[in-house]
């Protein structure tokens, strides 16, 4: 039973945290090129989902809270806003560069987490006025679910480039089956939606 506000706080920053490792734990051992590949429709890519979110954190975390930082954003200008170009590293951004940006953006929101208490309120400017009065509580429920919604498209997107699914490296949360076990799966599961048409 969570016995006081503090217990909640480390409860929401853990899961917070563990979106976010989940998310890095896609990239590794991939080249270059698997995590830019846009493999949806609407070009869903590895290293932009962490591009995205870093910038998230840093916003929600940040300037709502009257914490801004020197981290640029260059990417959220008025003029670019149009271009989605928080959803994919462009070809000078690096896989470096964006994992050295996660990892700022990140310090700078856990250092408000940790600082502020859950009760402590914020404007986030870029909701409707009637929407914008919020509490580090609401932003920590609404980023850690953005980032664990994300972490979801990130497995999907492995899962398409070379078949690496589940939570994380130590615990994949997945059903043990060897390659074969997982073909006959998809094809009992393919027969049951061919029976239902």
């Amino acid at each position: 039973m969570v016995s006081d506000m503090t217990d909640a706080k480390e409860d929401l920053h853990r899961y917070l945290r563990l979106g976010r490792d989940a998310m890095v734990w896609k990239l590794d051992g991939l080249s270059e090129y698997d995590i830019r590949r846009p493999l949806t429709p609407t070009g869903t890519n590895l290293l932009g989902l962490l591009k995205h979110n870093a910038s998230v954190g840093l916003g929600y975390f940040g300037e709502t809270f009257g914490r801004p930082s020197d981290i640029p954003l260059p990417w959220y200008a008025e003029d670019k806003m149009n271009d989605n170009l928080d959803m994919f590293a462009e070809e000078h951004e690096s896989k470096e560069f964006i994992l050295d940006f996660w990892d700022k953006a990140w310090a700078h929101a856990d250092a408000t987490i940790e600082e502020l208490p859950l009760d402590a309120e914020g404007q986030v400017a870029w909701w409707p006025p009637e929407r914008g009065p919020v509490t580090l509580h609401m932003i920590l429920v609404h980023v850690a679910t953005e980032v664990h919604r994300h972490a979801g498209h990130a497995d999907i997107v492995r899962e398409l480039i070379d078949g690496t699914a589940g939570l994380r490296a130590e615990v994949d949360n997945m059903p043990t089956g060897d390659r074969s076990w997982w073909d006959d799966y998809r094809l009992r599961l393919q027969a049951i939606a061919e029976g239902v048409r």
